[in-house]
């Protein structure tokens, strides 16, 4: 009988990247990518935030932990370890490669005093043991734009749509980009380098549509706006059946976001338009003459995990005044476990460990999935999640986790 041997998880050292990056690759499919796109990425990896498991001298599981900064609800912008690049060999899987990951992860994460990890799940069903929450959704949809027309607000008519190469207005565009920050939970605040990554292009990736094409929003000379997309040809017996297909659009005011939108609309050859990872309120959705042929889904996107309970939830506001005892379980992190009371309002809140007797109990993936003000304690609740052993706090700390705008993962990572 074989006998299986040790693994070891060790921190990546740079000249190891690319059979960390080819290890990656293989188990995502061994998809063929470009050279580029694997320069790009060793770019943005931090080696010494990432992980590499071995079981000898065979590379067995990669993760890593890009060093970003999310809004949460109130408008700070916290310290936040993006979660990347995890995989496990399928030779390797269910022998615990995943959770030796996980561990020092977590572990290497509260070290470095970030209270919030973040991550987008290729298979949701993975890290909810881990105590991560799904805290952010996205919207998609397929809109018939030959049936389907905008009714725009005042004042779009003042702003100018234009063409421009993507490289020649990244620096514009970001700038919108950074004052949307903190307008939104769940935003990330571009670090140096990722810019970038918008506007990358490789001809493997375009699927048979056009180039990365970029169009900006103007007004009094100042650009207020941007929409990024391609666009494929299509015919039919009956005519032109083209499709745009959306990857990007910030703007900084209504009338621009409006603008964009209608020229997204209007493209010629085209009939359709796709969307992919916008945010569950985005306005076009009240401006369209017949939201059933949008085809609107909304999907799960952001899932977040709580590395420091009491300082996360101290680093965000609450919409109305909240003082609640929350007993939390948490048997991956126990550092977090135990009772917390939470007090705060829309000025500011302290977190502090207690002894008083629970009035919520809950584990820390829903904490995590009521966060950023996305998800409900009121609906996790009726789920059978979270317990209220004080009548009447259920409904209090739900109103008050809320945020007036729905959190948002801007891309993924």
């Amino acid at each position: 009988m074989a006998t299986e041997r040790a693994t070891e998880v060790k921190v990546l050292r740079p000249e190891e990247f690319d059979g960390w990056w080819e290890h990656l690759v293989r188990a995502f499919g061994a998809v063929p990518t470009p050279p580029e796109e694997r320069d790009l990425d060793r770019s943005l990896t931090e080696s010494e935030r990432s992980l590499a498991v071995w079981e000898g001298s065979e590379l067995v599981g990669t993760a890593g932990a890009f060093r970003f900064r999310m809004t949460v609800p109130g408008g700070a912008v916290l310290p936040t370890a993006g979660i990347t690049m995890v995989s496990v060999a399928a030779t390797h899987r269910r022998r615990g490669v995943l959770t030796s990951m996980m561990r020092r992860q977590l572990d290497d994460i509260r070290e470095w005093g970030e209270p919030l990890a973040v991550l987008t799940a290729s298979e949701p069903a993975i890290y909810g043991r881990f105590g991560y929450g799904a805290a952010a959704f996205q919207l998609h949809a397929e809109i018939d734009t030959s049936r389907v027309t905008l009714d725009v607000p005042a004042g779009t008519g003042d702003v100018r749509v234009r063409y421009a190469a993507p490289a020649d207005v990244l620096g514009a565009c970001e700038e919108v980009y950074a004052e949307l920050v903190g307008l939104r939970p769940g935003m990330l605040a571009r670090q140096p380098g990722w810019e970038r990554v918008g506007v990358f292009d490789p001809e493997i990736g375009r699927d048979g549509a056009s180039a990365l094409q970029c169009v900006v929003a103007e007004r009094d000379g100042k650009i207020t706006g941007y929409a990024r997309f391609r666009t494929r040809l299509g015919w039919s017996p009956s005519g032109h059946d083209g499709t745009v297909s959306l990857e990007d659009l910030a703007a900084l005011d209504p009338a621009s976001d409006a603008a964009l939108w209608r020229f997204l609309f209007g493209i010629d050859l085209m009939s359709k338009l796709t969307v992919r990872g916008r945010p569950v309120d985005d306005a076009w959705q009240y401006q369209v003459s017949d939201i059933r042929r949008c085809l609107t889904r909304v999907r799960d996107m952001g899932y977040v995990r709580l590395v420091d309970v009491g300082a996360a939830l101290a680093a965000r506001t609450y919409q109305t005044p909240v003082d609640v005892v929350l007993e939390v379980a948490d048997a991956f992190c126990p550092w977090n476990a135990g009772r917390w009371r939470l007090t705060g309002d829309a000025k500011g809140a302290s977190c502090e460990r207690t002894t008083d007797p629970a009035e919520l109990t809950l584990s820390v993936r829903e904490l995590a999935a009521a966060y950023l003000g996305g998800v409900s304690l009121l609906s996790l609740a009726r789920a059978g999640r979270v317990g209220e052993p004080r009548p009447g706090a259920l409904a209090e700390a739900s109103v008050a986790f809320g945020s007036p705008v729905p959190p948002w993962l801007p891309h993924g990572f």
